[in-house]
């Protein structure tokens, strides 16, 4: 099966973040192919359960439009990040789906080799650019910080929520290109619609990670964002 395009988010109890931004995310992808998705969309909502804990994927692929209904996995905290130093293996960064397996094995054989819980994207020159299940954040002082939009990067949901937390907040975020090593004793962050926010608390082989400070304050705002599932007909 080619996995065109796909899209996952927590779902706990019918409470869901961002499902406005995950759907504009998919359907402009599924756009992009040609596809159309309202029906689908409708009727995945309708589907979907009102209690427990799931991380549904919807997805486009070679059969056409699914969803995989999943149980969600455990939450995880604080991640030791390995560095991913050869050529990009990506073929479509800007689009979550093509790329998951790959990405997957990257992650599998940073685990295998290193321990490492999730391993480091970046440019050719050094910069960057996010990991393989997860878009990458750090602070700079008072600044909140990510890699340049202009950059190979998936359009992360978790990412947009949590700038759009630091404009209530008063907290300025600006896209800056920095290397790892740019990154030595700053508080960062890896964050998805399944975890939240997870603290780097190692890059391995790379700089001392800095002391999480303010990521559990955020990840309780992130977690109040969710909002219920619209009543199934």
């Amino acid at each position: 099966m080619t996995l065109r395009v796909a899209d996952s988010f927590l779902l706990d109890d019918g409470r869901v973040r961002g499902l406005d931004l995950h759907r504009e995310r998919f359907t402009g992808s599924c756009a992009a192919e040609g596809v159309a998705t309202d029906d689908f969309w409708a009727d995945t909502l309708a589907r979907l359960p009102r209690g427990g804990r799931w991380f549904p994927r919807v997805e486009l692929s070679g059969t056409g439009l699914s969803l995989r209904l999943r149980t969600a996995p455990p939450l995880g905290g604080q991640v030791a990040v390995s560095l991913y130093d050869g050529p990009d293996p990506r073929v479509a960064p800007k689009v979550k789906g093509p790329d998951l397996d790959v990405l997957g094995n990257l992650k599998a054989l940073a685990t295998k080799e290193s321990g490492a819980d999730e391993v480091l994207l970046t440019s050719p020159a050094g910069v960057v650019l996010e990991a393989a299940y997860s878009g990458l954040l750090w602070w700079e002082g008072d600044t909140l910080c990510v890699p340049p939009g202009d950059l190979p990067i998936l359009p992360s949901v978790t990412v947009r929520l949590l700038r759009g937390l630091a404009d209530e907040r008063g907290v300025e975020v600006a896209e800056r290109a920095r290397t790892l090593p740019d990154l030595a004793g700053q508080e960062a962050w890896l964050v998805s619609a399944l975890h939240g926010i997870r603290p780097v608390a190692t890059w391995l082989s790379g700089p001392p990670a800095g002391p999480a400070r303010r990521a559990a304050d955020w990840q309780l705002a992130l977690r109040r964002l969710a909002r219920p599932l619209p009543p199934a007909p």
